[in-house]
């Protein structure tokens, strides 16, 4: 399950990233380039197009968030059913060991004469 959440996840963020490259911009950008808003207005107009466009990038947007959510708290690799955590999320402080202690040096002694 978790191999399929992960790969719909991909698969979204993609998409995602080819719907907000083909918005137009005020630039003209990368829509220019690969046919963007342009090749789209003949099907669904200039307006809807756009419209289309923003809505389906919120929507992607939103479903990935989602399905990064779902896989962080129910589907994370290396969690098991009895409960075990690693020392990470089980918080638990580590004792550091300290450096052993310098041997104390005694101020040098004045030449007798």
């Amino acid at each position: 399950m978790f191999t399929l959440l992960m790969t719909f996840s991909v698969v979204i963020a993609v998409v995602l990233v080819i719907v907000v490259l083909l918005q137009s911009s005020k630039g003209g950008g990368l829509a220019g380039s690969f046919g963007g808003v342009g090749q789209f207005g003949t099907v669904f107009g200039t307006r809807r197009t756009a419209d289309f466009l923003s809505k389906s990038t919120w929507w992607l947007g939103g479903t990935l968030i989602v399905l990064a959510v779902v896989i962080n708290l129910f589907f994370l690799p290396g969690t098991t059913a009895q409960g075990e955590e690693s020392i990470i999320q089980g918080g638990a402080q580590q004792a550091v060991p300290t450096a052993p202690a310098l041997p104390q040096q005694r101020a040098p002694q004045a030449p007798v004469k």
